[in-house]
């Protein structure tokens, strides 16, 4: 199986997989929004909701997939609110033929509001206790958040995507962009974290569910609170304040890192476009992102990373205003 080809997940297959573990889905398998490996829903005749995950070959080793696993096992134990694999026969990473995937109960719950103050006073708690009881271990594994990774990686890959008229432009302002972050990114601390806490991986219900781990590695703390902050710096800094209130009564926030916020955005939007570029073989990305390598599409990130460029020179998010 190609790392780049879930040709041969089809739906008979997909459901003697879960067979394979005793789950007979009784109804139809609803794909949900996953581009790196397949997700989808289903309701099983045990009358409870599931969500499985295949994932992409290649990408993560077994041991680095059960490492996440047993990180979520732990917050779980700890009465954190992720949602972590099941278990089947004491195993979570399953296996059918070359297939691997992971089976989850279906969490329900509404969006995160990354305006609402009383939500983000409420994540800074949880986030705090989270991050406590991740600095307890290292990952053995699953690999740190680096420059080679999401900076030097994707800009070789991207070498061969760029127009010729666009490669100059394109790859001056890039490599004017890594060269702020290298001086940048130099973190001192560093921890097991959620990897990709973005709004779109939190539900509310009665409080914060965290999903999707898949992102996991070690990296700065501020690396799973950034994402969360939005509109102009007084904005955030409102935002980042509310967060920490609650975050700083189980663990304490090095402020140093918040130097390290758009070193960590910059690295976001190249290993994005490395990412898109390196899936790109796969159907599923074509027809999700049919804009990507287009003229505009690269005109665009030009005029992105200009601005980002600026955003790097500026003084950092600070807690009190300069």
């Amino acid at each position: 199986m190609s790392d780049f080809n879930f040709s041969n997940l089809y739906p008979e297959r997909l459901l003697d997989a879960l067979e394979s573990v005793h789950l007979y889905a009784d109804s139809g398998l609803l794909a949900l929004n996953s581009y790196e490996n397949r997700v989808y829903q289903f309701h099983a005749d045990d009358g409870n909701r599931y969500v499985v995950k295949f994932y992409r070959p290649q990408r993560w080793s077994d041991a680095q997939i059960l490492e996440e696993h047993q990180f979520c096992f732990e917050l779980i134990e700890a009465e954190l609110p992720v949602v972590a694999p099941l278990k089947f026969e004491g195993e979570s990473l399953l296996a059918f033929d070359d297939l691997r995937f992971a089976v989850f109960p279906s969490a329900g719950g509404r969006n995160f509001e990354v305006d609402n103050l009383d939500q983000l006073a409420q994540l800074g708690q949880y986030m705090g206790r989270i991050h406590q009881l991740a600095a307890g271990k290292k990952f053995q594994y699953r690999p740190e958040i680096t420059l080679h990774d999401y900076v030097d990686l994707p800009l070789t890959e991207l070498q061969q995507w760029l127009p010729e008229s666009l490669q100059t432009p394109f790859f001056t302002i890039a490599q004017q962009v890594a060269e702020q972050v290298r001086q940048q990114y130099r973190p001192q601390q560093s921890i097991r974290l959620h990897g990709d806490c973005h709004p779109g991986n939190i539900l509310w219900r009665d409080g914060p569910i965290l999903v999707d781990l898949d992102d996991a590695r070690s990296g700065p703390v501020v690396q799973d609170l950034w994402m969360l902050l939005n509109g102009d710096q007084n904005e955030q800094r409102l935002q980042l304040e509310t967060l920490l209130e609650g975050y700083e009564d189980f663990c304490h926030f090095p402020t140093e890192q918040l130097r390290l916020i758009e070193p960590l955005r910059a690295m976001r939007m190249i290993h994005y476009m490395g990412w898109l570029a390196k899936r790109w073989e796969d159907s599923a990305f074509q027809r999700a992102f049919p804009w990507f390598n287009s003229q505009q599409y690269w005109e665009n990130q030009i005029l992105s990373l200009k601005e980002q460029l600026a955003a790097l020179q500026e003084p950092p998010l600070s807690l009190i205003p300069y």
